[in-house]
């Protein structure tokens, strides 16, 4: 914000925008640029005009989990303070996917498997944010008309030196992989989106870092006002390595049961526990500066910081009282080491006796032999709350044995 509007602002006029200043720039991880994104909230104010916010998403799963909720908190933000949020469906750019972070191009998706993975999404977002009061948008609307004509004038705004800046393009190349020509196209079209929709600001993951660019580069080549670009960090998973993914099955998803989501919230590892009070709870900044002390000081377990997470991720997406129920069962089962009050029943018809690690297998509580060898060495595995030691011992099978798989696997089975 410069002087001149500085001077044009009344001192109320200065605190607001200072106020919403505070909020958008509060645990992200690049603003681009951020005297822009100053001087759009301070026009804004002055005119008591709201900004417009865009967030594309191409639907290429049905699953909303805790990673996409980094972005839609601040999304959450921006639309409290009353500004328009442009969710933009990529049914036309889903068909031929984004190549970020890909080492061979993506699986294009079906019309069928776009309009169900997007109604999904809608379902879903509803937790996070005012679904009555986003607009809607699928650039299928706009980018199905354009013609040969138009897209050869479109990627004759652009230079392939500057496509080839994509990290995952050159990694590729490097590596010998086939890049099909269609690829490029994909930043394009995410770019020409922001043209047609004249946003102000486009959110995004800091993987997303190349393609929201492209909103402002295309914006100013169609002489229209550029977009700030604001990048949030992307949260690893349960692993602590790769980003939340339900293809890495690392994942704590938003439709999940009560008791799981609690269960899963255990195992986040210890030192990504302060970035998930971050990201993903809605906690004040001083109380989640307050928990930051503790944990570093040793005042506050991290055992105890994850039943107070586990507990406010199930209080945010399932209410209080499921909340206090899944603490409960959690310290009931796995910490008291009693059994769930609802165990998944099977009906069994094979043999009398089976070797355990065949039995794993066979309930579908590992995937494969070796595995379950790994989890009975490992001491996971309990047959009538009994830890098996040896991998080659058979299993009686008898009504309502109960096999207990880590912390949170257990089936039944009935003859």
């Amino acid at each position: 914000m410069n002087e001149v509007m500085k001077q044009q602002l009344t001192i109320e006029q200065i605190a607001e925008v200072k106020r919403q200043m505070g909020m958008y720039t509060q645990g992200v991880q690049d603003i681009i640029p951020v005297e822009e994104l100053e001087g759009k909230v301070a026009k804004a104010v002055m005119e008591n005009r709201p900004l417009k916010i865009k967030l594309g998403l191409d639907p290429s799963a049905p699953d909303v989990h805790l990673g996409h909720t980094v972005v839609l908190k601040k999304m959450k933000q921006f639309q409290e303070n009353g500004h328009i949020i442009q969710l933009l469906i990529g049914d036309f750019t889903g068909k031929i996917g984004d190549p970020t972070g890909k080492s061979v191009a993506r699986k294009p998706l079906t019309d069928e498997e776009v309009k169900y993975n997007a109604k999904t999404y809608f379902e879903q977002f509803g937790k996070v944010v005012d679904m009555e009061k986003v607009e809607l948008h699928y650039n299928s609307k706009w980018l199905s008309k354009l013609n040969f004509e138009d897209v050869i004038q479109l990627a004759g705004k652009i230079t392939v030196a500057r496509l080839m800046e994509r990290d995952d393009f050159e990694e590729r190349i490097a590596l010998g992989k086939p890049i099909s020509l269609h690829e490029f196209f994909y930043p394009l079209m995410q770019g020409y989106d922001s043209v047609v929709l004249e946003c102000d600001i486009e959110l995004g993951g800091t993987d997303q870092h190349f393609n929201v660019l492209m909103g402002r580069h295309f914006q100013e080549k169609f002489g229209k006002d550029k977009q700030v670009a604001i990048l949030m960090p992307l949260l690893e998973g349960l692993d602590g390595v790769e980003k939340m993914s339900k293809s890495k099955k690392n994942y704590i998803g938003i439709d999940e049961s009560p008791q799981e989501m609690y269960g899963k919230a255990m195992s986040i590892p210890d030192e990504l526990m302060k970035k998930y009070f971050k990201l993903i709870t809605d906690f004040s900044p001083e109380k989640i500066n307050i928990i930051k002390t503790q944990l570093d000081s040793g005042k506050l377990h991290p055992r105890d910081a994850k039943m107070l997470l586990g507990k406010t991720i199930v209080r945010m997406y399932h209410g209080t009282d499921e909340a206090e129920k899944a603490e409960q069962h959690f310290i009931s089962v796995f910490q008291k080491g009693d059994m769930p009050d609802e165990v998944p029943v099977i009906e069994w018809q094979g043999d009398n006796e089976k070797s355990i690690v065949d039995l794993l297998v066979e309930l579908n509580l590992l995937n494969s032999k070796s595995e379950a060898r790994k989890m009975i060495s490992n001491r996971g595995v309990k047959v009538n709350g009994n830890r098996v030691e040896d991998p080659n011992v058979q299993i009686a099978i008898l009504n309502d044995v109960v096999i207990q798989v880590g912390k949170r696997k257990f089936i039944k089975i009935k003859r």
